[in-house]
């Protein structure tokens, strides 16, 4: 079966020759320009993976992004994007995407990117098939909510991201065994970049933001190793 593309770029030559070099490599590729337009092509194509520009008219890739994400959880998002602050890149994974390649970039390793996501996400849809549910996870005064990605705080509701769930349930689990570090940036966005390393410091530093109303709760960083999750009982 191929692997369904939804590319969205809206510079015609790069667009052609991305669209063209996927199909003849046996992809099943639906080209869109207009982020305006994007969302409507959801309603009869489920796609394996999204390529996104950031700068698009009428809708910016961010915006397309979490609109994808809230829809299709777990789907690979590849940001492919002119931009380069770290900022962006940053604003980039916090939408949901997945993986980021700065224009211009080679085709082939653009192909071997597509691959490596799928190969990421199977992984994981492997392992969901394989556990338990859970539905509910007690740390201290919170309670969090994996199918929901919501984290019930004593006066009020947080609603987390796909990652900031993923990252909450897997140092929640692990009680308080040390964390580490590269195991976090493998298991959730498969790779560990400078780019994800930074983008987990983010992560990270929601987390304690989020727990600050419970003096028990601690995300201990350990130097060179990873991280501690304590709940003081």
């Amino acid at each position: 079966m191929k692997t369904k593309v939804l590319y969205v770029e809206d510079e015609p030559n790069l667009g052609k020759i991305v669209n063209d070099t996927l199909r003849m490599q046996g992809f099943d590729v639906v080209w869109e320009t207009d982020g305006g337009l994007v969302l409507s092509h959801l309603s009869g194509f489920t796609p394996d993976i999204c390529l996104l520009d950031i700068m698009l008219p009428n809708i910016d890739g961010y915006k397309i992004c979490k609109h994808i994400r809230n829809r299709f959880p777990k789907m690979p998002i590849i940001f492919l994007t002119a931009k380069i602050n770290t900022e962006d890149l940053i604003k980039g994974f916090e939408a949901g995407g997945t993986d980021y390649m700065r224009k211009p970039f080679s085709i082939e390793e653009l192909i071997a990117r597509i691959k490596n996501q799928i190969y990421i996400h199977s992984l994981g849809s492997n392992e969901n098939t394989n556990k338990i549910a859970i539905d509910e996870i007690h740390i201290g005064k919170y309670k969090y909510y994996p199918h929901r990605y919501e984290l019930h705080a004593p006066n009020k509701i947080i609603k987390l991201s796909n990652r900031e769930g993923e990252l909450l349930q897997i140092m929640a689990g692990k009680g308080s065994q040390i964390i580490e570090r590269k195991h976090l940036l493998m298991k959730i966005w498969g790779d560990d970049s400078f780019f994800n390393s930074r983008n987990l410091d983010v992560y990270i530093k929601k987390l304690r933001n989020y727990f600050k109303e419970d003096p028990n709760i601690e995300i201990q960083t350990l130097r060179g190793k990873g991280y501690l999750f304590l709940v003081k009982r």
